[in-house]
C-alpha cells in the first residue's frame, strides 16, 4: 500500500498518534512528529481556559504567582477527541492510536474511549492508558509516533505503547503539597501531609497513581537523590526531565550529564494540566529502561 500524502505532498503514515495536553511535549516536537493534541481545560475560580490554546505554560505560571486561587483541571469532551480523530482521517490515516493521561488521575481517557466508538468511515481508533503523566506520557506518544512513521501497524504501535506504559519510571520532587492535597491526586503521598517543615517529598507515579517514594531533608538533597535514581537504573533507552517554573532546573540537568540514553534527552516544561496538581517548583524525571 502506498503511503498517503497531504495537500502539500508530505508523506503521512497510515497510523497516526493522538495524545492530550497533559503530555507536556514541546510544540515543535508535536508538529515534527505529526502528533494530534487534544487540550484539557484549566479553571481559576469561575474563569476557564483551553490549555495551550487560550493559556500558554508561561501565562499559566504567571497567573499562579499572582492568584490566591489554586487552579483546577477539567477533561476534554468526547467531541474534541472525535474532531482530532477525524482530522487524522482527513489527512489519509487509516488508524489512530490515542495515548492518554493515566485513567486513575483523570476522566480524559473516558472521553477518548467514547469518541473511539464513533469514528466516521473506516478509521480504526485504539486507546491506550499511559498510566503516566507529563513527559512520561510524552515519551510514550513520541515512541508511538516514530514507530508509526516507520510503517508499524496499529497493532504494533499499540503493543509498543502498552509495553512502555508498563515499564516507564516517573519520579518527582514536589516543592509544595497544597496543589496535590486540594486536587486529591495522591495515593500513599497522603501520609506526607502535616509533616513537611523543611522536608522535600519525592513522589513516584506507580501504576498510574501518585505515591510517596521518600522524604529528603532539603531540596538540593532531593534533586541529587532523584538524579542518583536515574544513574543507578543502569542503561536507559529514553530519558526526559521536566520542571514547573523551577529556577534550579539547569542545576538538575547538570546532575544528569553522566546519563546517556539511546535517544536524545527530552527536556520540557510542566504545563497547566500537571502543574495545577504538582504546584510551582516541581521537578520530575521519566525514563524507560534499555
Amino acid at each position: 500500500m502506498r503511503p498517503a500524502t497531504t495537500a502539500k505532498g508530505d508523506l503521512v503514515s497510515a497510523v497516526r498518534v493522538v495524545t492530550d495536553s497533559a503530555c507536556d511535549l514541546p510544540g515543535d516536537l508535536i508538529a515534527e512528529l505529526g502528533i494530534g493534541l487534544v487540550p484539557l481545560h484549566i479553571r481559576f475560580g469561575s474563569e476557564e481556559y483551553v490549555d495551550r490554546v487560550e493559556l500558554s505554560t508561561k501565562e499559566f505560571w504567571t497567573r499562579c504567582a499572582g492568584s490566591d486561587v489554586l487552579p483546577e483541571t477539567a477533561a476534554p469532551s468526547p467531541g474534541q477527541f472525535h474532531e482530532a480523530f477525524e482530522a487524522m482521517a482527513a489527512e489519509g490515516a487509516s488508524g489512530v492510536v490515542c495515548v492518554n493521561l493515566s485513567s486513575k488521575m483523570s476522566a480524559t481517557i473516558e472521553a477518548a474511549r467514547q469518541a473511539a466508538h464513533d469514528p466516521e468511515g473506516s478509521l480504526e481508533v485504539r486507546v491506550v492508558d499511559s498510566r503516566s503523566v507529563s513527559l512520561g506520557l510524552g515519551l510514550i506518544a513520541v515512541e508511538a509516533a516514530q514507530r508509526a512513521a516507520r510503517g508499524a501497524s496499529i497493532d504494533e504501535v499499540v503493543a509498543a505503547s502498552e509495553a512502555m506504559a508498563a515499564a516507564m519510571k516517573v519520579y518527582g520532587v514536589i516543592d509544595t503539597l497544597e496543589n496535590l492535597k486540594k486536587g486529591g491526586r495522591v495515593g500513599g503521598a497522603q501520609a506526607l501531609f502535616g509533616s513537611l517543615l523543611s522536608i522535600k517529598p519525592v513522589i513516584e507515579v506507580r501504576d498510574g497513581v501518585v505515591e510517596q517514594e521518600s522524604k529528603q531533608r532539603t531540596r538540593s538533597k532531593a534533586l541529587r537523590y532523584l538524579a542518583d535514581k536515574v544513574i543507578a537504573a543502569g542503561p536507559v533507552a529514553r530519558l526526559a526531565a521536566f520542571g514547573a517554573d523551577a529556577p534550579d532546573m539547569d542545576a538538575f540537568l547538570g546532575m544528569l550529564e553522566g546519563v546517556h540514553p539511546t535517544e536524545r534527552v527530552l527536556v520540557g516544561d510542566i504545563g497547566p494540566v500537571i502543574g495545577a496538581h504538582a504546584g510551582p517548583g516541581a521537578i520530575g524525571v521519566a525514563w524507560l529502561p534499555a
